[in-house]
């Protein structure tokens, strides 16, 4: 990843190779448009939520907020997703209390906090289908991710950046695009704390939507019905002192857990870190050897350690909520893109 934030040597003796790959993308993307490729329209809008830059850039609160938002709009919105990390080869749908290895943890997540129908399926156009045949009263589709995945036709395409921007602008191999960074969208969002209009990241629109990701209480893992304000652990370390203050482990296993480590000190909160690999199983007990009081988690990683034995009554294990918080007027943008497209139907 530090060779992917600059244009350093080894990202420059990988460059004739991204360029390779931007002539295969380019390509592909040329056969769907002029219809050499078969690309299926659903008989509802389709809304992508995705990211160019590989890895994770905080789709999955974004495509709660949207469910949410389209929800409170009136309409009744359903969310697909490829379910990273699941077992199901088939097109499986996601309940509350299904098993993250099965599904996958993000989609899990996103059936929990969302309250709407949930599939998940390396074939989105069949997860889709799958969707609307079971609950047909469903009249738009969220796709968690899939931006590249051009045999499902949609309306409004959404591209999600973290504070990382477009890294050093190439694809890969020498970057970290899957798309080159020119790549159009309807709206382009940058997820970072302090993200405000006219706050950008290298190579984002300046114009991009702010979006920012909220904590306010942590909940304890073991028992959910315990909880207490984030802003607790900031006043422990100015009330008792660094020396007598609880001791604190943040944990995160997702896309870039710095962006979790940021926010959290951002509150005030004096932790020490502790990185996983994005999408982590937890077949191996991380915390086994972690000497702290807490051990704050991501919500992704929370709906996994609940499910396993030796972590689901660890006391010592806290979980953050967040929310993702955008300018409310964005979902009006949104239906008012959706009514646009719909008339045109062109290409997202």
């Amino acid at each position: 990843m530090r060779a992917w934030l600059r244009r350093g040597l080894t990202a420059r003796l990988l460059w004739p190779f991204s360029k390779l790959f931007q002539i295969l993308v380019t390509f592909r993307f040329g056969l769907f448009l002029m219809g050499y490729k078969r690309q299926t329209r659903l008989p509802v809008p389709v809304v992508v939520v995705g990211n160019t830059f590989v890895g994770g850039t905080g789709k999955t609160p974004l495509t709660i907020w949207l469910a949410q938002q389209l929800r409170l709009a009136g309409r009744t919105p359903g969310v697909i997703s490829r379910g990273y990390g699941s077992d199901a080869g088939a097109v499986t749908e996601v309940t509350s209390d299904a098993l993250a290895s099965q599904v996958g943890d993000e989609p899990l997540l996103i059936a929990q906090r969302a309250a709407c129908p949930v599939m998940v399926g390396r074939n989105r156009v069949a997860a889709a289908q799958a969707l609307l045949q079971k609950y047909p009263q469903t009249d738009i589709i969220i796709s968690d991710d899939g931006l590249q995945h051009y045999a499902l036709a949609r309306d409004v395409e959404i591209i999600l950046f973290d504070q990382r921007g477009v890294g050093n602008g190439w694809m890969l191999p020498a970057g970290p695009l899957r798309e080159p960074a020119q790549r159009r969208s309807d709206f382009t969002v940058l997820n970072m704390s302090g993200a405000k209009p006219g706050v950008a990241a290298p190579g984002v629109p300046a114009d991009a939507l702010a979006m920012q990701l909220l904590a306010e209480q942590v909940v304890s893992l073991a028992n959910p019905a315990f909880s207490m304000p984030l802003s607790d652990l900031a006043a422990d370390a100015k009330t008792n002192g660094k020396a007598n203050a609880k001791t604190i482990v943040a944990a995160a296993g997702i896309g870039n857990p710095e962006r979790f480590f940021a926010m959290l000190r951002a509150a005030g909160v004096h932790m020490q870190t502790l990185p996983l690999q994005d999408h982590y199983d937890f077949a191996d007990n991380p915390f086994q050897t972690v000497q702290a009081d807490m051990i704050l988690i991501t919500e992704k990683d929370a709906v996994k350690c609940r499910q396993i034995k030796s972590l689901q009554q660890d006391a010592r294990l806290w979980v953050v909520p967040v929310s993702a918080q955008l300018d409310a007027g964005f979902a009006v943008k949104l239906m008012e893109k959706i009514s646009e497209k719909q008339n045109g139907r062109s290409l997202a």
